[in-house]
């Protein structure tokens, strides 16, 4: 099964065999011995191509599910003798300012070697169906206050509450607060739309009553805090995403967005990597 695996994520049966440690003929006799055995095609396959079949489709769903438990039964015996085991897959939104991720995996390595870790960036909504489906441990999440996420057990790590970042030589730049009414004629910078990092400001200014135009869309910060530089735009971020610039003010917004960080899993059996994981994340 677990070759399987590999050909069918590495879409060469080369590829694979290197994963796995093996030669090609060897992992190669061993799926067609086990195609013979279930008496279906796993694979069709030509000498530059490789793809599943609907059968091995089928197959491929449940072989991980066998290797995921296979793997978890190792594990929990492993850890009756209080040494802990295993995969523990962690997802990190890009702008987590909550806690020292790089600091707490280096310390959770050297009390937990035998645990492997990997790590996916990506975003808070797409971590939640994750946890849920089991692709992923545990994840780092960044929402709006008035939208916690559901379905996962959770823990908050931070709640920050946005400042206004402009240019020094923006006409609203000698203000020592705002409000978003004062930010309603400005040209802004932000997140994508339908991300949750855009979320916050969009569901901010919605109940404020107060239309904005967001002419930049852009997932970096750096290229946020450049175009505000420029007096392109402004934006509105955490305080801890705002590097102290003499080119920038950061100015605290009194009814602006506030943005909670919470570390997330799943409540039903997390394994014990993950509870290992849990315990050396730092309480806020």
């Amino acid at each position: 099964m677990r070759y399987v695996v590999a050909v069918a994520e590495e879409r060469s049966f080369t590829r694979a065999a290197k994963r796995c440690f093996v030669v090609q003929s060897a992992l190669s006799h061993q799926i067609k011995a086990l195609e013979t055995e279930l008496g279906v095609t796993l694979f069709a396959r030509t000498s530059r191509r490789v793809e599943l079949t609907a059968a091995g489709e089928a197959f491929l769903q449940h072989a991980r599910a066998s290797l995921e438990a296979a793997e978890r039964a190792v594990a929990s015996a492993a850890a009756v003798t209080g040494e802990v085991r295993g995969t523990l897959t962690i997802g990190v939104i890009p702008t987590v300012t909550a806690i020292d991720l790089p600091a707490v995996l280096g310390e959770f390595h050297r009390a937990h070697p035998a645990v492997r870790i990997k790590v996916r960036s990506g975003g808070s909504d797409e971590f939640i169906a994750d946890i849920a489906d089991g692709s992923i441990d545990v994840a780092v999440l960044g929402l709006p206050e008035s939208a916690p996420p559901t379905g996962v057990a959770k823990r908050v790590l931070a709640r920050e509450h946005h400042m206004a970042v402009v240019s020094a030589r923006h006409r609203l730049a000698h203000r020592r607060r705002l409000r978003l009414r004062d930010l309603a004629d400005e040209t802004f910078v932000d997140f994508p739309m339908n991300t949750p990092g855009r979320a916050q400001s969009d569901l901010a200014f919605h109940a404020a009553g107060i239309r904005r135009e967001v002419t930049f869309e852009t997932m970096s910060t750096d290229l946020m805090l450049g175009l505000v530089r420029q007096n392109l735009a402004v934006t509105l971020l955490v305080p801890a995403m705002i590097p102290a610039s003499s080119a920038l003010r950061a100015i605290p917004v009194t009814d602006g967005p506030t943005r909670i960080q919470y570390l997330a899993w799943s409540a039903f059996n997390p394994s014990p990597a993950t509870r290992a994981f849990l315990d050396a994340v730092p309480n806020s």
